[in-house]
């Protein structure tokens, strides 16, 4: 499955995505059936790298979403979704997740007037991410902004002016993660 993790390159037709029948190699009739855990398998791998995160941060937003209340996979989901670097690139004042979270990390993001470099803060409902007035933040992220006119989830709000800035108007819901992924498998998977 192509995860759009290059930005715009993907769209060009050298990020193509083509699938061969066999294996390569000489002796291409030894790829078997993906077993039930490899399927498991795939579809949390496929998330982690998506989002860019590694097994222990996936573990504690796992932990989280099964510490509260409804379905864990939405929820899960919904944590994923609510990242700064994630809402950041949903966005668009960043044209790849690895580009959103150098912006976030280089301090040219702040939440409600104060600066934040952690990629992985949680934004609450309400909060208003804006690019931050010096010159070079604001070169950065409007030449993204013009770039790519990207469609912007119901959850998210974008004003664009001298400060271009967003704000996450309510949680995220299932419908609103930009991948096809079945949740219930990771659930299956992480609660072994």
């Amino acid at each position: 499955m192509k995860l759009f993790l290059k930005g715009t390159r993907c769209d060009t037709p050298k990020c193509g995505f083509e699938r061969r029948e066999n294996a390569p190699g000489m002796h291409q009739y030894r790829r078997g059936k993906l077993t039930d855990y490899g399927v498991h398998l795939r579809e949390k791998q496929k998330v982690k790298h998506y989002y860019g995160i590694l097994e222990r941060q996936f573990r504690r937003y796992f932990t989280e979403a099964q510490r509260s209340k409804g379905n864990t996979g939405a929820t899960l989901m919904s944590l994923l979704e609510r990242r700064l670097d994630n809402v950041v690139h949903r966005l668009g004042f960043g044209q790849s997740r690895a580009q959103a979270r150098q912006l976030v990390c280089h301090g040219h993001i702040t939440v409600n007037g104060r600066r934040v470099d952690v990629p992985s803060y949680l934004l609450k409902p309400g909060d208003v991410v804006r690019v931050k007035n010096r010159t070079k933040s604001l070169q950065a992220v409007q030449a993204n902004l013009s770039e790519n006119q990207r469609q912007l989830p119901d959850f998210l709000t974008l004003s664009e002016g001298p400060l271009p800035e967003g704000c996450l108007t309510r949680l995220p819901e299932e419908f609103d993660v930009s991948i096809p992924v079945q949740t219930q498998l990771i659930v299956e998977l992480c609660s072994k």
